[in-house]
């Protein structure tokens, strides 16, 4: 997420890309460090609406330069690029009906379910309540950002129809084919520029500083708090803080692996799914399976993650044939012929016998494979050294979701609990009732708290389902 702005930069002004890219850097890590969560959620507020705004000026100005909306919908249908639906079950083809379905779901899951960025954001809002509607509101402002850059590509292609800088080697990269059209439709509209550039950069400081503050907090609560109980306040700002910038360093250091993964949307959407599908399929096996004892779930996360990267690692190494990615074609026919230089890549003599079948497989099932992958080799491993005692769970912890296959039979839905008991009447009660939220990661949801101790607790709103900030205890410094 640092690199893609980067180049932006680069395109626009000149700039050198890493001077940029650690300039960049520094700007997420200070404000991040010093404001903590408040200033990553009000600072990403304010950059959703200069992105759309950038965007929108970006769709009006481009459409106006290649004759109307029509005029682009007309060239983009001549040129096979509004065929959108493809129900090829192929699952080496790159995008089809059925990989973004199905690839998509398992990708978007591990980001909005299981994220640490996203959770944190979730679980700082009030009540369940605020949380549902902040994520109705991200889900209409995502479809918005999602619209507005399918538009702009198909205005860039009737722009570029009969001359692709890339092809033709005016830019090196195809990341940079935006930045090369913003500059050619604002060329008399001095500050336009700009304000692209500072749409690009609004995402990446949003993105970065999210996961900046997530790591640190998880590091903080999970390691740190466990190792040492005792700290006081101060050293723990300056904990957290230090935290801060050592993962802020970490992640624009990255930056430089990402210039080597090709497409940007594309390296990111594969880093999510080597990362989050291994970690959605944890949290599965904790919510669904409560069979699966503490060897399960570490011996299913190890094989979830040795799946998902080295399926993404050889796919890196050894590119799917365009027989698979289906590349549509680009005409240079009226371009100004260059005197560039272009370097030809090494082609490599052989390829392994995987590199046309697994390794090609889509990058939106990486995260669908290290999911599955880490369920199926959970549930084995925990069959082989001895199932966890189901009596011995909370049922607050596990979710019945066989209650919806198996409501027609008490018996074969008492069956599928594994032992738990979801029939006791006062912590189901409690679990519908939705006051889990908030408490749910305290020592009172724990113990089974019953709704009379919880009207009981200081700073509690039973009407509202929520705590206030009533009662003095030692919080989290982000």
């Amino acid at each position: 997420m640092v690199y893609a702005p980067a180049l932006a930069l680069n395109q626009v002004t000149g700039f050198n890309l890493w001077a940029s890219v650690f300039a960049t850097g520094i700007v997420c890590t200070f404000y991040c460090s010093l404001g903590g969560l408040k200033a990553v959620v009000w600072t990403d507020a304010f950059q959703m609406v200069v992105m759309i705004v950038g965007f929108l000026t970006v769709l009006i100005q481009g459409s106006n330069h290649v004759g109307g909306f029509n005029n682009v919908l007309e060239k983009a249908g001549n040129g096979s690029r509004l065929h959108i639906v493809d129900f090829d079950v192929d699952p080496l083809r790159r995008h089809t009906f059925w990989t973004i379905t199905i690839g998509g779901t398992f990708t978007w899951l591990g980001v909005y379910g299981v994220n640490q960025s996203t959770i944190q954001r979730c679980i700082s809002c009030k009540t369940e309540k605020h949380a549902k509607l902040a994520l109705y509101f991200n889900l209409l402002g995502l479809w918005i950002i999602v619209a507005c850059a399918v538009f702009s590509g198909l205005i860039m292609y009737s722009h570029f129809k009969d001359c692709d800088p890339w092809t033709s080697g005016v830019i090196s990269a195809p990341d940079q084919l935006m930045p090369y059209f913003v500059m050619e439709i604002f060329a008399t509209m001095p500050g336009l520029p700009g304000l692209f550039v500072a749409c690009a950069f609004s995402g990446t400081l949003s993105t970065v500083a999210a996961s900046i503050n997530a790591l640190a907090t998880v590091t903080f609560e999970d390691f740190v708090k466990s190792c040492f109980p005792h700290l006081s306040d101060k050293l723990s700002t300056w904990i957290s803080k230090g935290l801060c910038i050592l993962f802020g360093i970490m992640c624009t250091s990255m930056a430089v692996v990402a210039s080597l993964m090709g497409s940007v949307v594309q390296a990111a959407l594969s880093i999510h799914g080597m990362c989050g599908g291994p970690m959605l399929g944890l949290f599965t096996l904790g919510l669904v399976f409560p069979f699966v004892n503490w060897k399960g779930a570490l011996g299913g996360l190890l094989t979830g993650i040795t799946l998902s990267f080295w399926v993404a690692i050889g796919s890196f190494i050894y590119p799917a044939p365009e027989s698979k990615t289906l590349p549509l074609p680009l005409s240079t026919e009226h371009c100004v012929e260059l005197n560039i230089t272009t370097t030809v890549a090494p082609q490599i003599s052989s390829r392994p016998v995987l590199a046309d079948t697994w390794y090609s497989l889509s990058y939106l099932y990486f995260s669908a494979v290290g999911c599955l992958g880490c369920i199926a080799a959970g549930i084995i491993i925990s069959f082989l050294t001895g199932k966890q005692r189901g009596k011995d769970i909370d049922p607050l912890l596990i979710r019945p979701v066989c209650n919806l296959f198996c409501f027609w039979s008490k018996k074969y839905k008492t069956l599928c609990w594994c032992g738990v008991q979801h029939d006791r009447e006062t912590e189901q009660d409690y679990l519908d009732s939705g006051s889990a939220w908030k408490q749910g990661v305290e020592s009172g949801l724990q113990n089974g708290l019953k709704q009379d101790t919880l009207a009981q607790i200081p700073g509690y709103n039973p009407k509202e389902k929520s705590y206030s900030n009533s009662v003095p205890e030692k919080t989290t410094y982000f």
